[in-house]
């Protein structure tokens, strides 16, 4: 057996055999698919067995490539807590700091926070993925995850970056036109605009209220997976929104958008999810801090830039 492979040639396995597709897994790497068959290749032949089943676009791992799949996270995990520990050694924290976010969050806010954490942390490199999807953190190879909403997965670390929630709203030209809603249940007679988000159910809302928990099921003829997007259509008067308070605070200080129901809310915090194996990561430690002042208060808090 000739190991002659990269680490990066199994991050892009763990990678691959997540998606299930290698033209999946090269766009989330920003390559090319024959980039990714070529490294697997690589992987197959120095370890001499076959890691995936090939159907068409499809792929899907052997039982060798699911053993190799299993060691293969060890190994990335112990390569991460030996970095961790030797970045932890120093007096300031150096090296790559990989960190996810959602569109509009990361866009408007955690991107030029880290900015300003580069400007007073130069040995760090840092590598922010924009994306509105579920991140696999081990699988993916991400130090940081900035997501908003409750945190589900119990084998991950997370620290609480800001406190919010989610309220809803609608356009006044809207409530002129169809009435507002005097009940949770009432929604189900409107046209609601539809964001997919990463924690939440599609067309699901589950709100808290006087009567504590409520689930009520929405449609409407416009979804996105874009705030920014479902936001324009609320001005506009197409329907009724659920979205996070600071997301919208501008648009409801200038009187585009007014609360429904202002009884109900859904708690909606910003979070720093970690995996285990990067928790006590220095540079991890010093990012979450740096973001809880950055994004609680100062130019790129989330209360600021609210009109964008």
């Amino acid at each position: 057996m000739n190991l002659s492979f990269h680490l990066d040639d199994l991050r892009v396995f763990c990678l691959a055999a997540r998606r299930a597709n290698f033209a999946a897994t090269a766009k989330e790497l920003g390559t090319s698919p024959a980039f990714v068959s070529k490294r697997i290749a690589i992987l197959e032949k120095a370890l001499g067995v076959n890691l995936f089943h090939r159907a068409g676009r499809r792929v899907a791992v052997t039982d060798d490539g699911e053993a190799v799949f299993r060691a293969a996270q060890q190994i990335l995990e112990g390569v991460g807590r030996m970095a961790d520990t030797v970045a932890s050694a120093k007096a300031e924290p150096s090296g790559v700091l990989r960190i996810s976010s959602g569109f509009r969050l990361g866009r408007r806010h955690v991107a030029p926070a880290l900015s300003q954490l580069a400007k007073r942390y130069p040995e760090l490199e840092i590598w922010l993925e924009v994306v509105d999807r579920q991140v696999d953190l081990v699988a993916e190879d991400i130090d940081l995850d900035i997501r908003v909403g409750e945190v589900l997965e119990p084998h991950l670390v997370a620290h609480r970056i800001v406190p919010a929630y989610r309220l809803l709203c609608a356009a006044p030209s809207y409530l002129e036109r169809m009435g507002e809603p005097r009940t949770l249940a009432d929604l189900a007679q409107h046209e609601c605009l539809l964001l997919r988000e990463r924690d939440l159910p599609f067309g699901v809302w589950r709100l808290t209220g006087p009567n504590g928990l409520e689930t009520v099921k929405v449609s409407g003829a416009l979804a996105s997976n874009n705030a920014d997007i479902v936001r324009v259509w609320a001005h506009d008067g197409h329907g009724i929104l659920l979205a996070s308070d600071w997301d919208v605070a501008g648009s409801l200080a200038s009187g585009q958008l007014v609360r429904v129901l202002p009884a109900y809310s859904q708690s909606a915090d910003v979070w720093g999810v970690t995996p285990v194996r990067s928790s006590q990561s220095a540079k991890v430690r010093v990012c979450v801090a740096f973001l809880q002042e950055q994004l609680t208060r100062g130019p790129y808090s989330l209360g600021a830039q609210a009109t964008g």
